[in-house]
Parts: C-alpha cells; structure tokens; sequence
C-alpha cells in the first residue's frame, strides 16, 4: 500500500494515557515505542521533554520532522526498549517521569506491504521491526518442522500448529505474505465467508519469533523499573493475551500482590519491598474509539506507579511462555 494512502495511524487509548501520566512542563517522559509519534506528540504538546525509541529505522527516519518541530523537547533513539536504561545513562538521564510502552506491531508496519507483516497486500514474507537479524522467511524456510509448531503453538496460540507446520515444511520455499497465508489456509480448510482469517494466528507467531518481542517486552519492563523516579508511572498498552499476561504479571509481582508469605512457617523471609503501587485494572476502549479505529478492539492499558524500594534483577525464568 502507497504510505500516502494508508489510514491514519492514531495512538490507541491516547487519553487514558494521557491521564495517567499527567505530562507537564518540566517531566521527563521516555516514549519507548516511538511508532507515528502519536504518543510523544500530546505528550510534548503538554509541555514534557520527551526521549523516543524504536528499532525501526523508517520510524526514527519519518520521526525526524517531529524533532525538528519541538526544537530541544524531543529525541529520538534507534534502540530497542530495552535498551533504554542503557541508552540514557549515556546522555546522564538516571531516572525519568514516566514510561509508556506500545506493544506490538505498528499500523505503519501493517499497512505497508513491502514490510511483510500482513498479508492484506502481497509483499515479502519479512516481518522484521528493525530491518535486521533472521526474516520470517529465512525461519520458515530453514528450521524444521517441530520448531516451526512450536513457535505457532506458543505465540499464536495455534491448536493445529502441527498440521500448519507439516503444510509449511512440504510447500518451502514461501517467498511472500501470500504464499504463506495459502498455504496456512488450505491447511485449516478456510472459507471466504469466515470473519477471520485463520492465517491471523500464524502470521502472529512469526512476527513475535522473529523480533524476540516477548523477551523484548519482559526485559523493556525491567528497563523502565529501572529508569523510574519515586512516584513515576508506567504505562503499558498491549493487543493481545500473551503480552498483557507478561505485563500483569510484572506488575503483580513488582507490587507484591502475587507474593505470598506465610506467618504461620518460622523463619520464611518476606519479599523484596513492592517496586510499584497503585495498579490500575485493565483499561480498555471505549466505543466512540472503536468506531473511529476498529484496530484498537483488543487493546488493554494497565498502569503503576514506581515506589522508592530499588528495581528487583530481572526474572529470566518465564515459564510457559517460551517455545
């Protein structure tokens, strides 16, 4: 699709970020997933000095007339969220105002046909956020079949993952978008009639294989706990259940509420003192959002605010939620 006749890309619960975070002159605010800037926009408009991130390069490239716009109130960085902790310590930022995160993939990557992550247009079976690294045709091309059901079964919640991968493996090599959404839709006996389309689940597994976006929103998390100042918040608006259970948990466990200690065990040592307080519930959409922007049906926000106790060291454990 020509970029010029893509649809707008607007923030998703922009105003229920917005209240959450109450920008104003004199914050701090990282927006991590950069994306249209729709985020880092309102944010600026209230008067914050903004740091953006986003691996993608088009994202960074588009950005640069929102830098020079907000002349001294807006940076932009080509890292990975998670990378940025790191990346302020650089500039001797130690603790910010706020974070909020995006997850996921961009309308501007899905409306883009020659990105490869949709397959409403036939483009190249790519898929990669940052232009680098294993594309998912070099995935589905080379790893067996077993790999390949894993990845389905576990990021796209496919219950025939085996039967996708056996009919991936047998029609290799898939060179783009549509290739592979035949190939998934013959397996699963597709009827044009059906609302979705069963190519959905494994076009959703690729892309969160292929750009680590699980590890990437788990160490992210981890990041921003670092980065917070006493009192700041987190803000995390996620599309689908398996991140917004990484964000839940996180902020569960960073809280306290998913801890429990027994006084009736002598001796048992109680817990890291909670990093966050004050957790929202999920915040969803309302309905004059979704009419404007029917993308945004399954987004969930939650959100916390940091606490003065030190960040806790990363969890790497992750059960159940890996291949």
């Amino acid at each position: 699709m020509n970029p010029s006749h893509a649809p707008a890309h607007l923030p998703v619960l922009l105003d229920e970020v917005v209240a959450a975070i109450g920008p104003a002159p004199g914050m701090t605010i990282v927006d991590a997933t950069f994306g249209a800037g729709g985020y880092s926009r309102a944010l600026l408009e209230a008067g914050a000095r903004v740091f953006a991130f986003d691996r993608d390069p088009h994202a960074i490239r588009e950005g640069e007339a929102m830098v020079a716009r907000y002349a001294g109130q807006l940076s932009l960085h080509p890292r990975r969220f998670s990378e940025m902790a790191d990346e302020l310590a650089t500039l001797g930022v130690e603790k910010v105002d706020a974070v909020v995160m995006d997850i996921g993939v961009s309308s501007m990557q899905l409306d883009r046909a020659e990105r490869g992550f949709a397959f409403s247009a036939d483009g190249p079976l790519d898929m990669r956020m940052g232009g680098d690294g294993e594309s998912a045709a070099d995935f589905l091309n080379t790893a067996d079949e077993a790999a390949i059901a894993d990845v389905l079964y576990h990021y796209g919640e496919e219950r025939q993952s085996r039967r996708v991968a056996r009919a991936i493996v047998a029609a290799r090599p898939l060179e783009t978008t549509g290739d592979l959404a035949r190939v998934v839709r013959r397996a699963l006996g597709h009827k044009p009639h059906e609302k979705k389309d069963p190519a959905t689940r494994t076009f959703q597994a690729v892309r969160i294989h292929v750009n680590d976006e699980l590890g990437e929103l788990r160490a992210g998390l981890a990041a921003a706990e670092i980065l917070l100042r006493e009192g700041g918040v987190l803000a995390v608006v996620s599309f689908h259940s398996l991140e917004d259970r990484i964000v839940k948990r996180f902020l569960r466990e960073a809280s306290g509420a998913g801890r429990a200690v027994s006084r009736h065990l002598p001796g048992e040592m109680p817990g890291a003192a909670p990093t966050f307080a004050r957790l929202s519930k999920a915040i969803r959409p309302g309905e004059a959002e979704l009419e404007a922007n029917p993308r945004a049906r399954s987004a969930v926000l939650r959100h916390g605010a940091r606490t003065a106790a030190p960040a806790r060291a990363p969890d790497r454990s992750n059960p159940g939620e890996t291949p």
